[in-house]
């Protein structure tokens, strides 16, 4: 899935390229103004504002390695629930630009 798909399903992982400290800061950012409970080691509750929510799980990954480049890995898992396809897409497209590394 890219970022700029429309159609984005309620489950779905994501292998991301970040540590864990890279990672709660994009998440407390990524988030925009919905509510973020962090509820223990990797998990995290987003209550959205107008309604439903997204459940965050992740866990390390092991380094990916080019060459001699090693970098740091998570799963992520997304689970929507009670939030329409607009809503989701919305959410994505903000939480993605947040979270987006590198040059374009």
């Amino acid at each position: 899935m890219t970022p700029h798909q429309k159609d984005v399903p309620t489950r779905f992982s994501r292998d991301m390229s970040v540590t864990a400290a890279e990672w709660d800061r994009a998440l407390r950012g990524g988030v925009g103004a919905h509510d973020l409970q962090v509820a223990g080691p990797g998990r995290a509750l987003v209550q959205l504002l107008e309604g439903g929510r997204l459940l965050l799980q992740w866990h390390d990954l092991p380094p990916l390695q080019i060459a001699l480049m090693r970098m740091a890995r998570l799963r992520v898992d997304f689970a929507f629930d009670e939030v329409d396809a607009v809503r989701r897409s919305a959410f994505m497209q903000h939480f993605d630009r947040f979270t987006q590394r590198g040059g374009g």
